[in-house]
């Protein structure tokens, strides 16, 4: 939840959004960049935010006219840095760089992609690190994994059985509305359908837990069908078995929850979710099916399936979100 001090900036960030008429999806390339106007800059680094949504540079450099100014250089959420090399420590204030990336349209704007950056005569770029070479196929569903190529969930799904109140969510749907932008994270089904690195292991014989980048909660998942709940939350209670090699995950004891179902979706805390993991392409994938159930949003359950592909094991990424941050993804993203 939103601490009490960010009201401020929230108030802050609305009025911003306000100035503009349309923004391009944070999650997509920002139509604001000029693919054909990519540039080599040279200045000094004033910040390096290893946060979220996506990590920053702040670069003095000069512009085309010459004058000292502050670029502000987008990258890929930290756990997206991170698979290609990057970390907290790759750059520190006064570090000097040389880096290249497309301008945005704007020319007087001092705003910029990241292709690569050079400090002390060593690239850092952002092509995958090839650790791909080193996946080993998961054969208990454990492991790191990430969402599959080709499954945007920008949009509201269609089709949806929607009550008037969930029909009104859809029809007033606006990307500035994403919790992400509150540093917010929603619980499931949403929060397992974000193109984040997603974390299954064993806590002991009894007890599966789901990790993600850049969420501080994490799912527990009871094979020990008779633990009983605790304290309402927006991950919820989960209880889950075996059947012929897949396994079942039935989660109640939610609290409302903002985008908890999906993508401009609220969810109430009547929901109820139940989510089927089957291991495809010989362990290198999980498809998962969802069903989802609220008697606030949905006039009946509804499925949907998504699927995830098995990516180099490592630890998920633990980086602050920042009302900085969220407030430069979506600057980035005007269109005149």
């Amino acid at each position: 939840m939103l601490k009490s001090r960010y009201k401020l900036a929230l108030a802050a960030l609305a009025a911003l959004l306000a100035l503009h008429a349309a923004f391009a999806l944070a999650h997509h390339s920002h139509s604001s960049l000029d693919p054909d106007d990519v540039r080599v800059l040279n200045g000094v680094v004033t910040r390096y935010s290893w946060s979220a949504p996506h990590v920053y540079l702040k670069v003095e450099a000069p512009n085309l006219a010459g004058e000292v100014v502050e670029y502000s250089i987008e990258m890929l959420h930290p756990g997206g840095m991170a698979a290609r090399g990057w970390d907290k420590e790759t750059f520190k204030p006064g570090d000097r760089i040389t880096w290249e990336g497309q301008h945005d349209r704007n020319k007087a704007r001092a705003y910029s992609s990241l292709r690569w950056a050079e400090r002390d005569g060593v690239r850092i770029g952002l092509s995958e690190d090839g650790s791909e070479q080193q996946i080993a196929p998961s054969t208990d569903f454990t492991g790191m994994w990430n969402r599959g190529p080709n499954q945007p969930t920008y949009f509201p799904p269609t089709g949806w059985p929607l009550t008037e109140k969930g029909q009104a969510l859809v029809a007033g749907f606006s990307e500035d509305q994403n919790p992400v932008l509150e540093c917010y994270d929603s619980g499931p089904p949403k929060s397992m359908t974000l193109p984040y690195g997603h974390l299954i292991r064993y806590q002991d014989e009894s007890t599966l837990l789901i990790e993600r980048d850049l969420m501080e909660d994490m799912r527990v998942v009871h094979l020990d069908r008779t633990v009983p709940p605790g304290p309402p939350s927006r991950m919820g209670h989960s209880v889950g078995w075996f059947e012929n090699g897949d396994l079942i995950v039935e989660t109640t004891n939610f609290t409302a929850d903002r985008w908890g179902s999906h993508t401009g979706i609220d969810s109430s805390a009547g929901k109820s979710v139940r989510e089927h993991f089957r291991l495809v392409d010989g362990g290198m994938g999980i498809e998962i099916e969802t069903t989802v159930a609220d008697p606030v949003y949905l006039l009946e359950p509804t499925t949907f399936t998504h699927r995830w592909i098995k990516v180099a094991d490592r630890e998920p990424i633990r980086a602050p979100c920042t009302m900085e941050s969220a407030k430069l993804w979506i600057e980035a993203g005007y269109q005149e």
